[in-house]
């Protein structure tokens, strides 16, 4: 293996479905290429939107009105331990795991709901002020995404904004930001429509990196998969996660080399 699961943390990359530099020119962040450790099987039919991993199990919530869920996952086999259905009008999207609490937004229902981890009973259901994108939680902040460039923290209890950032790749805003995922003090944001991944400057919005997921998609030819969008970081192993709306399977990846 050309670097350690570590090191996808350090590095990252572009190389999306419409083929472009994400940020329209050689002056941005570095791009790493990702390189398959493993594939396991996913749910072809899960319309992905958000993912952690947790004590050895995926939490996943999906989309689309109708089929939006709550779900517990054995990474290994892609066998559901659990399932929640969500109202028919309500569409699934990010999913963070605080404390004993699992967050869900939905997308235009301006609501979240808060669960138990271990029951998925329902806590509460919070008024949420914009459109749910993507969430992550590093057990002290929230950071939500609503698909645009910036990204906004949130009190993990109260829900409340406390700031936002535009996140910027040469000075240049990166629009359609989704699933997140905290990795060791950055952050990792999917981008709608594009098979990357940016590491990005918790503080700053700064584009670090740029995960590139090409090696994935061309393991997905001939199936029904969508865009990459399911990124969950496994500390205790070391390792990073991948996975995308209607994807067969999940990966998980190493960067083809650190940054210097």
């Amino acid at each position: 293996m050309a670097a350690s699961i570590a090191a996808a943390i350090l590095c990252a990359v572009p190389a999306g479905v419409s083929g472009r530099a994400p940020s329209g020119g050689p002056a941005g962040a570095p791009v790493r290429e990702a390189r398959i450790v493993r594939e396991y099987p996913h749910d072809p039919n899960a319309y992905t939107q958000g993912l952690l991993f947790h004590a050895g199990l995926l939490y996943e919530s999906t989309g689309l009105h109708g089929r939006s869920t709550l779900r517990e996952v054995v990474p290994e086999t892609g066998a559901l331990r659990r399932v929640l259905e969500l109202p028919r009008d309500q569409f699934g999207e990010g999913l963070a795991l605080c404390g004993d609490r699992l967050v869900q937004l939905t997308w235009r229902n301006r609501v979240l709901h808060v669960y138990e981890r271990g029951s998925f009973r329902l806590r509460q259901t919070v008024p949420y002020p914009r459109e749910g994108w993507g969430l992550a939680c590093d057990g002290k902040r929230l950071v939500a995404s609503d698909g645009t460039s910036r990204l906004h923290f949130l009190d993990p209890r109260t829900f409340r904004t406390l700031r936002s950032v535009a996140v910027t790749d040469a000075g240049r805003p990166v629009h359609s930001l989704n699933e997140l995922e905290f990795v060791e003090g950055a952050i990792l944001a999917n981008v709608w429509g594009q098979d990357r991944i940016a590491r990005v400057d918790a503080r700053s919005g700064r584009v670090l990196s740029w995960i590139d997921l090409a090696p994935l998609r061309r393991r997905l030819l001939g199936t029904e998969a969508e865009t990459a969008n399911g990124i969950a970081w496994d500390a205790a192993g070391r390792r990073l996660l991948v996975t995308g709306k209607l994807w067969p399977l999940l990966f998980e990846v190493s960067i083809d080399r650190p940054d210097r």
